[in-house]
Parts: C-alpha cells; sequence; structure tokens
C-alpha cells in the first residue's frame, strides 16, 4: 500500500518508512508528488496533523500519513510546542535545527526545571474526507541537556537527555531510539490502529 507522507522532512521519511515496513506500507513524501506543504494554523498538535493528512489526501488521491511533533518544555508553559521547527527565529536566527538548539540552549541558562517532553501526533485517513481519521500520540518525558550531545537522529535529539537511558536521543542507537521516542510510540500505536482498520 502507498501511503502520501504529509511532510518533506527527510529525517521523518527515514524513521517513519523503518517503523511501517511491517504492514508492507511504501511512504512517499508529498513533494515528490508535486505536492507543497500545507499550511499549520492551529494551536495542538493534532488539529495540525490532521489538516496536513487531509491536505496531502486531497492533492495526491492517496491516503496520507501526517506527523505534527514538537518539544514541549515545562518551564516555558509547553512552549515551542507546535511551534518547534520555527523555534530558533524568534531569537533572530535562521530556521534549522542547529539553530534551534543553540537558541532553546541559550534560553534555558539559568533555568532549574529542565524537564521537557517530546511528543508526536500522527494521524491518518483514507481520503480527505475520511470521517473516521487514525490518531495516535507518543510522548517521551526527558530532560534539556545543557550542551549537545551524539550525532544521530535530528531536531532537539542532541539535547534531548532521556534519563532512562542516561543518553540524549542522538547517542542512542537508532533501533533503540525509534522503539523508545515519542515517534516511535505514536507509530506503534498507529501500526495496531492501521492493523485492526485497514488491513
Amino acid at each position: 500500500m502507498k501511503l502520501v507522507l504529509a511532510s518533506n522532512n527527510r529525517g521523518k521519511l527515514a524513521e517513519l518508512q523503518s517503523m511501517f515496513s511491517p504492514l508492507g506500507v511504501e511512504l512517499v513524501r508529498q513533494a515528490d508528488l508535486g505536492v507543497g506543504e500545507a499550511d499549520e494554523p492551529f494551536h495542538t498538535f493534532v488539529e495540525n496533523a490532521l489538516a496536513k493528512a487531509r491536505f496531502a489526501a486531497e492533492h495526491t488521491g492517496l491516503p496520507a500519513l501526517a506527523d505534527d511533533a514538537g518539544l514541549c518544555v515545562d518551564a516555558f508553559g509547553g512552549q515551542p510546542g507546535v511551534q518547534t521547527a520555527y523555534y530558533a527565529t524568534r531569537f533572530g536566527y535562521e530556521k534549522g535545527d542547529a539553530n534551534n538548539v543553540r537558541a532553546l540552549l541559550e534560553q534555558m541558562r539559568g533555568v532549574a526545571s529542565r524537564r521537557a517532553a517530546m511528543v508526536s501526533t500522527l494521524v491518518a485517513v483514507r481520503s480527505p474526507d475520511d470521517p473516521e481519521p487514525l490518531i495516535a500520540v507518543g510522548r517521551v518525558v526527558g530532560e534539556i541537556a545543557t550542551e549537545p550531545r551524539g550525532d544521530g537522529g535530528f531536531g532537539f535529539d542532541p539535547v534531548m537527555f532521556i534519563p532512562e537511558f542516561g543518553k540524549t536521543f542522538a547517542e542512542l542507537p537508532v533501533e533503540v531510539k525509534n522503539a523508545h521516542s515519542h515517534r516511535g510510540r505514536s507509530a506503534q500505536q498507529m501500526l495496531a490502529l492501521m492493523r485492526e482498520r485497514w488491513f
């Protein structure tokens, strides 16, 4: 089954493709089908993911899978949340993973509570007007490290310290990260939902 991924993020594609391979699902980035990015005007992960999935399904005619994910820092009232990808731009930096990490570490200086969660909300639709979208949420709680550690992953992985492992996500082997990450958890839920409802 071919499923359009409502994202142009190559990191997400690589992670999700390996997670969905047991179903025989082939994920294709919407950009590879000539589809641009959907607007994300909402304040919650689930609303944005649903909007992206419907947009991708409408413009490709294929079932779609969308992920809206982000970092929610307790000391910042859950921010950056849905604005995670653009976090650095709030502080005068260009958009990008390295700048996001730099901006976060600057803002965290002197902050005692470093508790944060990575959240991934996956939404799958069979068509743009699917009345019963599949929704899965994965969440991992950790702490913001004081400096980047590790070379793996993307986004905030180098500073998302997971006490259970004593390492950041970027320091974990990819198979361990995928099994325990926010996206890994939401993908496992989504796989179960797809098996139950679609296959």
